[in-house]
């Protein structure tokens, strides 16, 4: 009777479905990373019209749909206008995720959003319920689409003064695009990112805007827009904007600190410029990977400061990658109980769940894992500084795409390696240890408690 209504099967009839949501999610990222590295070896996506070696198209595609910004071959010269647009449709894709992308179309073609889709996206928003879920997806692309154009405009009139409007407003579209996923690419050529615009305050406020929006999270910026309704904020946009703030505070003073005399950095700037330049590489490590001065020109203090930087990262529900500043701040406040004597961790007057400390602590030791295991991999393999490789190791992990000139040259070993540390970054380790082994049910019984010696 089905052919009687229609010729082809339901959804709901295809047999991946079968799988769980995180490895439904891995296998949809990694289609999307398949797509676009066949798309980046036709000749027309590089403007000699010669192929792009897979490797090299596959790290570049791994790194646009991870949101990273790491890059083996300078974006806006080695590729054409149809391989630029690539690349900034993976970011998109990669940025707001696949499944969101894929319930905008659902929503257009006023498809029903079913209760498998809404489990998919549940996993992929890192959200508690999937209650509210479309609502706040239909927000996401709201909020992202009003930002990343106003934003676009802002930076095409700018630009309109530096060059044709038409290639102004390209520039613009593409930056805006970038930036607010988190992704860091650019097309300014000779892997120069921002450096030409240090003392710019349009181009700084306006890039670091996108950043700290797509960065901050949406379930974040739904609350704010919320609040004049609600005259109240959920205990995570209080734990994500004060962490927020108080990273990018400590890490410009750290930065202007460290940096002021350095030659090579904000030595040659007026005061004005070195408070712009050290307040934009602040927001940067929030996993954006855009810069304003050479990194590897920074002392080896900052740039230490920056890895940890990238690795507490963006906020849940972001296009940004990283541990996250909510488990950071659980991991501190774990700390400080521990000090005080106390049994539980206390937020804004909340008392956190024991099992959201277990959490923070699993993802805080297996990214620690992963980076190690890494970067103790690629200092054999590349033969390059130790903090050089550990810093782009972390940059990859941290979806950031900062880069002290390693990538670029990096052997095809170090180059899968990075890809697979990109891939486990964005996804997440506890997404990616769920599609390899679902999580087990809680257990029906206890073992007798145990004594230890610690510390």
């Amino acid at each position: 009777m089905r052919s009687l209504v229609s010729p082809f099967p339901k959804i709901s009839e295809f047999r991946f479905l079968k799988f769980s949501p995180p490895q439904i999610l891995v296998l949809g990222f990694a289609g999307v990373i398949l797509i676009g590295t066949l798309l980046l070896m036709l000749p027309i996506s590089s403007a000699s019209g010669h192929s792009l070696r897979f490797i090299d198209a596959l790290f570049t595609a791994t790194s646009a749909t991870c949101v990273t910004g790491l890059v083996v071959v300078d974006t806006g010269t080695y590729f054409s206008v149809f391989g630029q647009i690539t690349i900034l449709v993976l970011i998109q894709i990669g940025g707001l995720g696949f499944m969101t992308m894929a319930t905008l179309f659902a929503l257009l073609l006023k498809r029903k959003i079913s209760l498998r889709d809404r489990l998919i996206l549940q996993e992929a928003m890192n959200q508690s319920s999937m209650e509210g879920i479309v609502r706040l997806i239909r927000k996401v692309l709201l909020y992202s689409l009003i930002i990343e154009a106003s934003c676009a405009a802002l930076l095409a009139l700018r630009w309109a003064v530096d060059m044709p409007f038409g290639r102004a407003l390209y520039y613009g579209i593409f930056h805006a695009v970038s930036m607010f996923n988190n992704a860091g690419f650019d097309i300014f050529g000779g892997y120069r990112s921002l450096t030409g615009y240090v003392n710019d305050p349009t181009v700084n406020i306006v890039v670091m805007f996108l950043i700290v929006s797509g960065g901050i999270g949406f379930i974040v910026m739904s609350d704010l827009m919320d609040y004049r309704k609600s005259r109240r904020l959920l205990l995570h946009t209080k734990v994500v904007l004060s962490m927020t703030a108080a990273l990018i505070l400590i890490g410009t003073v750290v930065i202007f600190v460290f940096e002021f005399t350095n030659s090579r950095t904000l030595g040659p700037l007026n005061l004005g410029g070195k408070l712009w330049a050290s307040f934009f590489q602040s927001v940067t490590p929030r996993t954006a990977g855009a810069n304003t001065v050479d990194i590897a020109g920074l002392r080896q203090a900052s740039q230490f400061f920056i890895v940890i930087l990238m690795f507490i990262g963006a906020s849940p529900g972001s296009t940004g990658g990283g541990i996250k500043t909510t488990t950071f701040t659980l991991m501190i406040g774990a700390v400080v109980s521990m000090l005080r004597g106390r049994d539980d961790i206390v937020l804004f007057r909340y008392r956190l769940a024991q099992e959201r400390v277990f959490k923070a602590l699993t993802i805080t030791l297996l990214a620690l894992l992963l980076i190690v295991s890494v970067s103790m991999v690629l200092s054999t393999t590349e033969g390059r500084p130790f903090l050089m490789i550990l810093f782009e190791t972390t940059s990859a992990f941290a979806t950031v795409g900062l880069s002290m000139g390693l990538t670029p040259e990096l052997t095809e070993v170090g180059k899968i390696l990075i890809c697979l540390t990109m891939f486990a970054g964005r996804l997440g380790l506890l997404t990616l240890a769920y599609a390899l082994g679902p999580k087990q049910g809680k257990a029906l019984y206890k073992y007798p408690e145990g004594k230890m010696i610690i510390g």
